[in-house]
């Protein structure tokens, strides 16, 4: 499997994510509030620089937490709220997702 193309979907992921929670809380005129957008560009920015590279588990099963407390505390509350409309949504991100979280399981 490349690397390359989960990691790619893994950004594709938390930005879907962190849009359907703005629109639906924060209701922006287009794409996504300042706040919103603050916090994807933090997450990509965490993404890019995990320790594990390439061979990067999905955050909820990673032994290192390098997000600062207050934006996990963020994404947390996007992630709980948007994971389960994903489906609806964006139905191949979120089964891909969930068999990337499956693999990182098993390691």
């Amino acid at each position: 499997m490349n690397t390359d193309h989960r990691l790619e979907r893994e950004r594709e992921t938390v930005l879907k994510m962190i849009t359907l929670y703005c629109r639906d809380h924060h209701s922006p005129a287009d794409g996504r509030c300042e706040a919103c957008q603050s916090l994807a560009d933090y997450a990509l920015e965490r993404i890019a620089r995990c320790p594990f590279g390439a061979a990067k588990p999905t955050c909820d099963q990673c032994t290192v937490h390098c997000y600062r407390p207050e934006m996990r505390e963020e994404i947390c509350k996007v992630m709980r709220y948007a994971g389960p409309r994903m489906i609806f949504h964006h139905p191949l991100l979120a089964i891909l997702h969930l068999v990337d979280r499956y693999r990182s399981k098993k390691k």
